[in-house]
C-alpha cells in the first residue's frame, strides 16, 4: 500500500493494533526500549544493542500471536516508528481512547464520500473495520 500523508498512514496503523493487548505489548516494548536506551547511555552502552530486540521483539510478539497480523514495520519502518511514538504518547497521556472515538467518528463522516472515480476509498475500508474491531473488542473485554 502507497500512503500519501502521515495521517492516512496513521488510520492503517491503528487498525493494524485494533486489540488493547497489542497496543499495550506495543507500549510495554517502547517502554522498555526507553529505559534500556537510558540505562546504556549512563552506565552501559552494549545494552543499547537490546533497545530495538526488546522493543520491536515484543511489539513484533503482539501482531504475531495475539492480533494475527504482519507488523506494519516491514513495510512502512519510519512511519510505524513515527506512529508507535504517537500511541505510546497517546496511551500515556491517557488519550488512546479518545483517539480510537475519533477515528471511529471520521470513518462515520467519511463513510459516504466518494472519490472522482465513484469508488469508495480503500482507507475508509479499512478505517471502517477498524472501527467496527475496536467497538466490538472493547465491548467483548467489557463484558469479560
Amino acid at each position: 500500500m502507497n500512503f500519501r500523508s502521515m495521517d492516512e498512514f496513521w488510520g492503517f496503523y491503528m487498525s493494524q493494533h485494533s486489540k488493547p493487548s497489542t497496543r499495550r505489548w506495543h507500549f510495554v516494548g517502547t517502554l522498555m526500549g526507553i529505559v534500556l536506551l537510558i540505562y546504556g547511555l549512563v552506565f552501559n552502552w552494549w545494552v543499547i544493542l537490546l533497545v530495538p530486540l526488546i522493543g520491536y521483539g515484543l511489539a513484533w510478539y503482539s501482531h504475531f500471536f495475539i492480533e494475527g497480523n504482519v507488523p506494519a514495520t516491514f513495510g512502512h519502518p519510519i512511519w510505524s516508528f513515527l506512529c508507535d511514538c504517537k500511541m505510546f504518547g497517546l496511551m500515556l497521556t491517557g488519550q488512546m481512547d479518545k483517539e480510537i472515538k475519533r477515528l471511529a467518528t471520521l470513518v462515520t463522516s467519511q463513510k459516504t464520500q466518494m472519490n472522482p472515480k465513484g469508488n469508495k476509498n480503500i482507507n475508509t475500508y479499512i478505517s471502517f473495520i477498524f472501527a467496527i474491531l475496536c467497538v466490538s473488542l472493547q465491548r467483548q473485554e467489557e463484558i469479560n
